[in-house]
């Protein structure tokens, strides 16, 4: 039986979703992708990786306002994700792997070994989290909080129709607030090797 599996994951700013993530990877022996696949989609498409950081996780009217194809020396908005998506299968169908972000489940939707999982916490831990990492005051991590909520949000709805934090678009939704980074992995990864059946016990 082929035993790869792939774990896609969503998160809030703030949640450790990167970090549980890096984790689970580690943890489970997969590979593991984030702003990874902006790099390898700039290879192996011979465009500059900054075309993809321009469509990476942002909506702005200016990239979707009908424009197609090449014009005024940028790629649509569309055109780069089908490149990135195309990246993203191919990862996918050589090896175990976790991709954060990036709308990997709607692109992985007819994948037969998928978990898709969001990660949320409460929003103080978020703050906090996020104040440290980016060396922040808690009022301007919350803004940042609240515009790269907005902005991720924005780019999973408009690509993958769905709504992104609702639970019905995963399989399972999970505070890490509650259980703490460490222990989320944990628990993500029995979850996954349920249903995945593997035979090996990571945990």
């Amino acid at each position: 039986m082929d035993e790869k599996f792939v774990i896609n994951i969503g998160r809030q700013l703030g949640s450790g979703g990167r970090e549980i993530g890096e984790k689970l990877a580690e943890l489970m022996g997969a590979s593991f992708y984030d702003k990874e696949l902006i790099q390898i989609a700039s290879k192996e498409s011979g465009l500059c990786s900054e075309f993809f950081e321009k469509v990476d996780e942002k909506i702005s009217h200016t990239f979707f306002n009908g424009s197609s194809g090449i014009s005024n020396n940028y790629l649509s908005g569309e055109t780069l994700f089908q490149i990135q998506s195309d990246v993203i299968r191919g990862i996918a169908e050589k090896e175990s792997c976790i991709f954060v972000g990036r709308c990997a489940d709607y692109v992985l939707k007819n994948h037969p070994r998928c978990l898709n999982v969001f990660i949320c916490a409460d929003i103080d831990s978020r703050i906090k989290r996020v104040a440290v990492v980016q060396k922040l005051s808690e009022d301007k991590a919350r803004e940042c909080i609240e515009k790269t909520d907005k902005k991720r949000a924005g780019y999973y709805n408009y690509f993958s129709n769905k709504i992104w934090g609702s639970a019905e678009s995963y399989d399972l939704c999970i505070n890490s607030s509650v259980l703490g980074i460490v222990d989320t992995v944990s628990f993500i990864c029995n979850f996954a090797e349920r249903k995945f059946g593997l035979d090996t016990h990571f945990s």
